[in-house]
């Protein structure tokens, strides 16, 4: 099945369904990664760009906190401008990358609402200034709420997100752990299953709407746990989808998926899931990981030169091992490493859909 080429960066609006499409056609999965920093995010593209593969860029609100400096006095202005900020610096440079990114915010649960809300207004300027909104798509988590204000307050803001060709992910029963605030360790045992039910309520009410995706639980739990203690049903997903299918009449896997906590997953089941019309994956901690043990190993191999500019016994200058760019190119080399795995795991690796005759000249 052909699919249509697209012009490599930052893709919204019908680009971003037709990624979308050749993913779920394709049956493989795009990685999601958390990034704080622009050492993240550049190592996020490189590793697309190796692999061929297009990808997902997101922040969760602490991300996009400390990506604006963590002196900014005002946090709740640091999650928002930290996010605009890191958009714009993808925007600026993912096409050179010369693959397609997703650009998308994680978790926002009930108090975060204002967040989502004041990215919203940075969107609808950047749309009436470009013609695209700043981000691909925000997630609005409300699974702590009752379903119905939790379709409710999703239907509100899809309805604005819609007018500027975004799209919106929601989730439908609770990821286990906690990440940036969202999120609890102490959850009934049963929230962390989705009801396909659930389900087929939130596609009745949003789908005339606009697009939306949707995170739904299925043992699902943020980090990486000792194996066994982590209890996956990818069956829940296929049982949502041929829920849908059914009452409307439509064709396979109606519903865009989205597995979260994907960190420590078996990949037998990471494949399985791929049948069910998962496109996205969320991976945080293994990336985290990933890029603090290569520096930690550096560390401990030149420890004198992260205590002495100049060696104190032989007059040895250390400049070259501790000089930012030294070890935080290691850092990125551990995320690309890790992000090889994860593309190989998904079936994305050699499908982007990035035409690279279609990259703007550089003046």
């Amino acid at each position: 099945m052909s699919h249509p080429s697209l012009k490599p960066g930052v893709v919204t609006g019908k680009d971003y369904l037709a990624l979308v499409k050749a993913c779920k056609d394709g049956q493989y999965a795009l990685p999601a990664v958390n990034v704080v920093s622009t050492n993240s995010v550049n190592a996020v593209m490189e590793a697309a760009a190796k692999n061929k593969s297009d990808v997902i860029i997101q922040l969760s609100n602490g991300g996009a906190e400390f990506y604006a400096g963590k002196g900014m006095p005002d946090g709740f202005q640091a999650k928002v401008l930290g996010a605009v900020s890191a958009a714009k610096h993808v925007h600026l440079l993912a096409e050179h990358y010369g693959v397609c990114v997703v650009l998308h915010t994680d978790h926002a649960n009930k108090k975060l609402i204002p967040w989502v809300e004041a990215m919203l207004d940075h969107g609808e300027a950047h749309y009436k200034e470009t013609g695209k909104p700043l981000f691909s798509s925000h997630m609005i988590d409300l699974s702590e709420e009752d379903i119905d204000f939790n379709l409710s307050e999703c239907a509100r803001l899809l309805k604005r997100m819609a007018k500027i060709d975004m799209s919106i992910e929601i989730e439908l029963g609770c990821t286990g752990g906690e990440e940036d605030g969202v999120g609890s360790d102490d959850i009934d045992n049963a929230k962390l299953y989705t009801q396909p039910e659930d389900v087929l309520k939130a596609y009745d009410l949003l789908t005339p709407l606009g697009h939306f995706s949707v995170a739904a639980s299925f043992g699902n739990v943020h980090g990486v746990y000792k194996p066994g203690n982590v209890k996956l049903r990818p069956e829940i997903l296929k049982n949502s989808q041929e829920l849908v299918q059914k009452t409307h009449k439509t064709a396979a896997n109606p519903l865009d998926l989205v597995f979260h906590g994907g960190s420590g997953s078996d990949k037998a089941q990471i494949t399985e899931t791929l049948g069910y019309g998962v496109f996205k994956m969320n991976i945080d901690t293994d990336t985290q990981f990933a890029f603090s043990e290569p520096v930690g190993k550096f560390v401990e191999a030149n420890a004198k030169a992260f205590k002495y500019q100049i060696d104190p016994d032989d007059g040895t200058p250390y400049k070259k091992f501790y000089d930012p760019r030294k070890w935080l190119r290691l850092a990125e080399e551990g995320v690309v490493t890790r992000l090889n795995e994860a593309f190989a795991d998904l079936r994305s690796a050699g499908k982007t859909l990035a035409d690279n005759s279609k990259i703007s000249k550089v003046a």
